[in-house]
C-alpha cells in the first residue's frame, strides 16, 4: 500500500467502529495459519498504553494488519525507536500513526507537574520528563486544556520521531512512508487526523 491507501483503510475501519458495523477482518484460523512464517503489516500504530485505546479494535483490524507499539503517553525511548525502525526497515511499513487520546493520564500528570513544580516518584517521573516539552509548548501557546495539550503532544511526537531517527526521516524523505498524528475521542470513538508529515 501507499501511505495514502493505508490511511484510507484506517479511516474506513474507524468509521465502521463508530457506526457499530465493525467487520472484524482477518481474525479467523485461516489468517492465523497464513501468518505463521511471515508478516506484512500495512501500518504501524504508536499509541498510548491506556486500556481504552485498543488500536486493532478502533480501526477494525485483524491479525497481521498493524504493527503496534505502545507506551504511556506515547512516549519515545530507545525501545520505541528500535521498534518503529524495525517496522520501517525491514518490514517496509508505509505509514506510522501516532495515536493520542482524550483525558490522557500521562499528559494530565505532566500538566500537574508543570503547574505545581512537583515531579512524581519512580519511573513515572521519566514519562513526565519526556512529555514536558510538549506541555511547555502548549502552555506558551496559551493552551491549558488537557485534550488540546494531547493534540500538541501528538504533533510534537511526530516531529521528534523524524529528528531522532534517521531511518524514519529517510523513509519519509524518500516517500516510502508518512507519519500522521491522530487523536482518539473516547466518547465518540472517532480517530481524528491532527498532523501529517510526508505524502498522504
Amino acid at each position: 500500500m501507499s501511505p495514502a491507501e493505508a490511511w484510507r483503510t484506517l479511516r474506513e475501519g474507524n468509521q465502521r467502529f463508530v457506526d457499530g458495523t465493525s467487520s472484524h477482518p482477518n481474525q479467523d484460523s485461516f489468517r492465523r495459519s497464513e501468518l505463521v512464517s511471515t508478516q506484512n503489516p500495512f501500518c504501524v500504530i504508536f499509541g498510548c498504553s491506556d486500556s481504552r485505546l485498543a488500536a486493532e479494535i478502533i480501526f477494525d483490524l485483524g491479525l497481521g494488519d498493524a504493527f503496534v507499539v505502545r507506551s504511556a503517553g506515547q512516549v519515545i525511548d530507545e525501545a520505541v525507536l528500535g521498534s518503529l525502525e524495525y517496522a520501517i526497515d525491514p518490514l517496509e511499513v508505509p505509514l506510522i500513526v501516532i495515536l493520542g487520546h482524550d483525558s490522557c493520564g500521562a499528559v494530565m500528570a505532566t500538566i500537574d507537574s508543570y503547574t505545581t513544580g512537583t515531579m512524581p516518584q519512580g519511573f513515572v517521573r521519566d514519562l513526565v520528563e519526556r512529555i514536558m516539552p510538549s506541555v511547555i509548548t502548549a502552555q506558551r501557546n496559551g493552551v491549558t486544556d488537557v485534550n488540546e495539550t494531547v493534540v500538541e503532544h501528538v504533533k510534537q511526537t511526530g516531529k521528534r520521531l523524524l529528528e531522532t531517527s534517521q531511518v524514519i526521516a529517510r523513509a519519509v524523505h524518500e516517500g516510502r512512508t508518512a507519519v500522521l498524528g491522530v487523536c482518539y475521542r473516547l466518547g465518540e470513538g472517532k480517530a481524528e487526523l491532527v498532523s501529517g508529515i510526508g505524502n498522504v
